[in-house]
């Protein structure tokens, strides 16, 4: 119990960073952001609604999801698969709508990579421990 607890708190704690992230860009001063970067503020000033709505969705599930988790609820994993579903969404206009490897090469995967593989591995774990019992 000692091991899920701990995997619960840092995919808590994981999503939690993800909001503040969420917060901090769509509060962002875009003219500041073009002066370190500018294809980043391109980005956030050419992202449809939609994406932003799925960022929104896929941080605030995620956040949720690892609290329900924590409180070992079996529909945690209902919550990540909307996270993971909603980062697809949001990456999909961020790498197809916007073509942000053509702008910046493929270095700026990395990162998305990585949110997308830990939303899977959260989807994916809550369901393990749904049907290995722990959650309820």
């Amino acid at each position: 119990m000692r091991k899920f607890r701990v995997i619960a708190v840092l995919i808590l704690l994981w999503n939690i960073l993800g909001d503040a992230a969420y917060l901090m860009q769509a509060t962002a001063d875009l003219d500041e952001i073009a002066r370190r970067d500018p294809v980043q503020a391109q980005a956030f000033r050419e992202m449809p609604g939609w994406a932003w709505a799925a960022y929104a969705v896929a941080v605030t599930s995620g956040t949720i999801g690892a609290i329900v988790l924590l409180m070992r609820r079996g529909w945690a994993w209902a919550l990540f698969a909307l996270s993971f579903l909603a980062v697809i969404a949001q990456f999909g206009w961020t790498f197809l709508g916007f073509d942000l490897l053509g702008a910046k090469g493929p270095s700026a995967a990395i990162f998305p990579l990585l949110i997308v593989a830990i939303a899977l591995a959260s989807t994916i774990y809550a369901r393990r421990k749904k049907a290995d019992g722990t959650l309820k």
